[in-house]
């Protein structure tokens, strides 16, 4: 059995925020830096082009968005305190769609810049 000093599980809690927090930093850079001409070209087409192309332009940047958004609630649920009166324990369902709602857009995301590669 390992002893641990006291003070340890704070520390383990709170490197565990940090680590959560440059992941979410890192999700929402990501995309920006892969394909920053990308999303600039989706903006100024969709001025001047039809409804289709514009949903079909903006939807996986909408998706990775609410897949970042959906760790919101994760991270709220994770300040609390755990002896608390409004404590309710599971944010799993929130984080799984935040999870594959990212991958999601992530992926056409990689197909929209492919395609913008191709006609661009």
């Amino acid at each position: 059995m390992v002893r641990r000093g006291p003070g340890w599980d704070e520390r383990a809690r709170r490197r565990s925020e940090r680590v959560g927090a440059v992941g979410i930093l890192g999700a929402v850079a990501l995309p920006i830096v892969l394909w920053h001409d990308v999303i600039a070209d989706v903006a100024r087409a969709t001025a001047d082009q039809r409804v289709s192309f514009m949903i079909a332009g903006w939807v996986p940047w909408v998706l990775m968005v609410l897949g970042v958004m959906c760790a919101v609630p994760v991270a709220v649920e994770r300040r609390r305190s755990r002896s608390g009166r409004f404590h309710t324990a599971g944010s799993g369902a929130w984080q799984g769609w935040g999870v594959t709602l990212y991958l999601l857009g992530f992926g056409l995301a990689t197909q929209v810049a492919q395609i913008h590669g191709i006609s661009g």
